[in-house]
């Protein structure tokens, strides 16, 4: 009899249950940050804490029975340490231990060691202390560097917060063209040379958005969301319109502390007190000049 697949199950009677990319702010998000989230969260990371078998089949030790090959990762947990740190793809493992023959087992925790290094960044031009395991540094060995470590692997692989940040860095440092690297020209170049291949699998819109996790990426789309939808008064727009009408036609200049001469008609006066009024609404002394009158341990002018 055949087992019902989790997709299968979702689908069930034509309904499939909403993600958190169907609804709310999550549907607004753009493509380029669903794309990373599918390398991140939906791709199949690497074998590490499991050897995969390449054949199909194989055959029991103990009954000779001919079975199928299941390469079912280890369920793993991520704490946030591990969002801290670069643990080279590596987590705690929840499962049993069997100590003594005779009794039961018990639940136990293996848990990757830890220790603090310093690794250098070639294109942020920076070193950096951060927690990483043994693994981590043998990657960046056969990388041949943090920088191809980070640039080479994938967000699945590397796994945590404070890698995929680092990568974002990496990647916006080299589409400005290294600007960490401008006091040495000659190293600049020699950077971007080696490390400019690296930025065409991916558009400036997907490196924005990259390394974000879900809470993040919601913050920054508010954001946008909220300088798009900010609305100006219009008494600040008609005012620097009339401003902009006054300067270009020569009556006042920005910034003049100059006063124009009054005309003898009464028009001239009305005219003068106008645009000596909306010079003083928009030099920055103005709103605080009647505070200083009123504030008894402010400086009196002599």
């Amino acid at each position: 009899m055949a087992h019902a697949t989790p997709q299968g199950i979702k689908l069930l009677n034509g309904w499939k249950r909403p993600g958190r990319f169907d609804k709310g702010l999550g549907a607004q998000l753009p493509d380029a940050y669903k794309k990373f989230w599918r390398e991140w969260k939906l791709t199949t990371p690497a074998a590490v804490h499991y050897i995969p078998k390449e054949q199909q089949w194989e055959r029991d030790e103990v009954t000779h029975a001919i079975k199928p090959v299941q390469n079912i990762p280890l369920p793993l947990i991520d704490p946030p340490e591990a969002h801290q740190g670069i643990w080279g793809g590596e987590a705690v493992i929840k499962g049993f231990q069997k100590r003594h023959q005779t009794k039961r087992r018990v639940p136990h925790f293996w848990v990757p060691q830890l220790k603090r290094s310093v690794v250098h960044s070639q294109v942020l031009n920076e070193y950096m202390s951060v927690v990483v395991t043994e693994r981590t540094l043998e990657q960046i060995h056969e990388c041949h560097g943090f920088d191809h470590y980070l640039l080479k692997n994938l967000a699945c692989d590397l796994r945590s917060a404070l890698a995929l940040k680092m990568k974002r860095q990496v990647l916006q440092a080299l589409q400005q063209g290294c600007p960490n690297l401008a006091d040495e020209p000659k190293l600049q170049k020699e950077v971007l040379k080696e490390y400019s291949q690296y930025l065409e699998s991916y558009t400036p819109e997907e490196i924005d958005w990259y390394g974000h996790t879900y809470l993040e990426a919601i913050r920054k789309l508010q954001n946008k969301l909220r300088e798009a939808e900010r609305v100006q008064p219009h008494k600040v727009e008609f005012r620097s319109k009339l401003i902009d009408q006054l300067r270009q036609a020569g009556i006042n200049e920005a910034g003049s502390a100059t006063k124009l001469e009054k005309p003898a008609t009464t028009d001239g006066e009305h005219k003068d007190s106008d645009i000596e009024a909306l010079t003083k609404l928009e030099s920055p002394s103005a709103s605080s000049s009647w505070l200083s009158k009123i504030n008894p341990f402010g400086k009196k002018e002599t």
